[in-house]
């Protein structure tokens, strides 16, 4: 089975092609001019991804060596993400497999990061325990097989990522946050500031609004509401917040660990990208006895390779969809049919 994967759910246009289960190409063109707005524009994010989604798409199959007669699906990102990025991508991938007369298979986003391990030579085990951290979502998953998903437990307010991001921008850093924190996080003392880790009623749920709001508080105390904070008081900062996030994600990683059986430990998403986060998983793997997979970084990102992949396992399940199918920005109303709560 051939298949072509494309990616726009929001700054990142990206086209894969997988060939009987290899990945043979994964292209991804980044918008970093948002930097500059300190955050993604909606706007001119669709307008980018229209004048680069076409050429990508050609160089994708050219990279791979398969051509677009040999495809046998196009899989594209239908949703969550920022509606006017995911159109573009969807309405191009419904196009191109109509006017080539090839099976459509829309993807959900979440999942296609959920199942991103896969990509990689050692791979995840069922049922695996998946945390899912990204800027626009933070969940705890198992993961039962390619069609059943079911959710122990979500963010109620920010995500991990968006976390990361506005404490960045407090602290007057750059955007995209993340990497910027791990950077001084590195330099600093994570014991140095006891920035509080929220307790809410389920307890496989995260709430990181209360830590961004600590954050501030400590910077208006030490600094003045409109001061700046100094290059030296960076290192313990972003090291005493990166810590009590680490903390959040994990504490609830290990409650399921100590609640339900598992064969196998998975982050996924733009987060997993942090290597405190890593170290911290690792340790928890050792500590059950549990393999750990977190995917390359050049797939924790947003990427089409994933995406490919996501189709390929829903075709390969006998799973089809119709062309009528339309983009949807928010998870709770995207097609999570392999989804179900934990009761």
């Amino acid at each position: 089975m051939n298949v072509l994967g494309i990616e726009s759910s929001c700054d990142e246009t990206s086209s894969a092609v997988i060939s009987n289960g290899i990945l043979k190409s994964n292209l991804i063109a980044s918008q970093d001019f948002h930097k500059k707005y300190g955050g993604v524009v909606p706007e001119l994010s669709s307008r980018a991804h229209l004048q680069i989604i076409s050429p990508l798409v050609k160089d994708a199959l050219e990279q791979s060596g398969v051509s677009l007669e040999n495809i046998d699906v196009v899989a594209s990102t239908a949703g969550p993400g920022l509606i006017g990025a995911l159109l573009v991508g969807l309405s191009y991938a419904k196009g191109l497999a109509f006017s080539a007369g090839k099976k459509f298979i829309p993807v959900n986003h979440i999942e296609g990061h959920i199942f991103s391990g896969f990509l990689m030579e050692e791979k995840p085990e069922f049922p695996f325990l998946c945390l899912v951290v990204s800027g626009g979502h933070t969940l705890l998953l198992i993961v039962k097989s390619e069609t059943e998903i079911v959710k122990l437990g979500t963010t109620i307010d920010d995500a991990a990522g968006e976390a990361f991001d506005k404490v960045a921008k407090l602290l007057g850093l750059a955007y995209p946050g993340g990497p910027l924190i791990q950077k001084y996080a590195e330099q600093g003392n994570p014991e140095s500031i006891k920035f509080p880790v929220a307790q809410v009623k389920n307890p496989f749920d995260f709430s990181f609004s209360g830590l961004k709001t600590a954050v501030l508080r400590f910077k208006q105390k030490e600094y003045g509401d409109n001061g700046k904070v100094p290059e030296e008081d960076l290192p313990d900062i972003t090291a005493s917040f990166q810590r009590a996030v680490v903390k959040a994600l994990t504490g609830k990683l290990i409650q399921a660990l100590q609640n339900y059986e598992v064969n196998s430990i998975s982050v996924v998403g733009g987060v997993a990208a942090n290597l405190a986060l890593k170290n911290a998983v690792n340790d928890i793997g050792k500590k059950f006895d549990k393999k750990v997979v977190i995917p390359d970084i050049q797939y924790c990102g947003d990427n089409a390779a994933m995406i490919a992949l996501r189709g390929m396992q829903i075709a390969q399940n006998g799973i089809e969809y119709s062309f009528d199918y339309g983009a949807y920005p928010s998870l709770k109303k995207g097609d999570l049919r392999f989804w179900k709560e934990m009761l």
